[in-house]
């Protein structure tokens, strides 16, 4: 097993006059109402997961749950007062000024809910800006800025200004600029949440197209559940600065470790977010002629599926028979998760 990229271990995150203080007298038992009794806000509360290389965890939960403090925290623009962090093996609390300079420009990206273009310069000087601020020559730092408005479909329009783009195509601009110092490690704090549903929809395509040729390691907050769902490899849920679960989409649909998780995922429509694979069983008898692939989304066979009189077969990628799914297994995965309106 290869070492995770970012490793996060007991991370606090207190705000407060006397806050490291209270923290190291609780003994990291920490009490959100008692710390605010002291004057203190509790951020993030004892963090603990690890996210590995090239895949895409999304920490979702709503406002003042921590999300954006905890995503700070690891690209340090705020500091921790607990715990540590690691990057790529880095004892991140303990790296110099120069040092953290230097792995936020050549390993980090970061892209946040305001695009904060410069108003001045077009969409390709936009781009290039941090590769100059890097030393690299005009000319280079231009090219790859084309390549990289030709990745996010911005072509015929590099030499347009911000104020002549729509919403949609600023957030590609800022999402090109971060991605063209070639980032390993991707950090997008609520990234398509000014947008308007139509263009957020067209943006969370583009970016799991992106991904999908990219493979970089990213953190992604959200407040938007139905975008978690999309987007991620796994989802982290937070309230009150504590990670309430972190486990696949799947899992915390079907799964859901805590009465807060199970209240964002009453009225999630199963179908649209379960594969055929999270709720298939592994016997293979009395199959009938039918068969359907792990990877399919329930929705998209789920008809198929209750026409038949026996249970049907689920392949694997290479046709091989690796277990059945039964019509009333579809009717309990649709109909058995949603809250009773009677």
């Amino acid at each position: 097993m290869s070492e995770p990229v970012i490793k996060c271990e007991n991370v606090y995150k207190i705000f407060g006059a006397n806050a490291e203080k209270m923290l190291q007298d609780s003994n990291g038992n920490v009490d959100a109402k008692t710390f605010q009794e002291n004057g203190c806000i509790v951020g993030v509360n004892n963090a603990s997961f690890e996210v590995s290389k090239g895949e895409m965890l999304v920490v979702m939960g709503l406002s003042g749950s921590g999300k954006s403090t905890l995503l700070r925290c690891i690209s340090r623009l705020t500091d921790a007062t607990g715990g540590k962090i690691f990057i790529e093996g880095q004892d991140l609390l303990q790296l110099n000024n120069k040092d953290l300079i230097d792995l936020r420009r050549n390993k980090m990206g970061m892209v946040f809910q305001s695009f904060a273009l410069l108003p001045h310069k077009t969409v390709v000087e936009n781009i290039a800006f941090p590769l100059q601020i890097k030393g690299v020559k005009t000319e280079e730092s231009i090219n790859k800025a084309m390549d990289m408005v030709k990745l996010v479909g911005l072509d015929g329009r590099e030499n347009y200004f911000p104020r002549e783009l729509s919403g949609g195509q600023q957030q590609r601009v800022g999402i090109a600029r971060s991605l063209a110092v070639e980032p390993d490690i991707w950090f997008l704090d609520e990234p398509f949440s000014a947008l308007d549903p139509l263009i957020r929809k067209e943006m969370q395509d583009e970016f799991l197209r992106l991904q999908d040729k990219l493979q970089k390691t990213i953190m992604f907050i959200t407040h938007d559940f139905d975008e978690a769902l999309k987007l991620a490899d796994r989802i982290a849920i937070m309230k009150d600065g504590i990670i309430e679960q972190l486990d696949t989409p799947a899992n915390i649909v079907l799964n859901p470790a805590t009465e807060y998780v199970r209240k964002f995922t009453e009225e999630v429509p199963r179908e649209k977010v379960l594969l055929i694979k999270d709720v298939m069983d592994l016997s293979k008898d009395d199959l009938g002629d039918l068969k359907v692939s792990k990877d399919e989304i329930i929705e998209n066979v789920a008809e198929k599926i209750l026409t038949q009189e026996k249970s049907v077969a689920v392949v694997d990628n290479n046709n091989k028979i690796i277990g059945s799914i039964n019509p009333t297994k579809i009717i309990n995965t649709v109909f058995g998760g949603r809250k009773n309106n009677n």
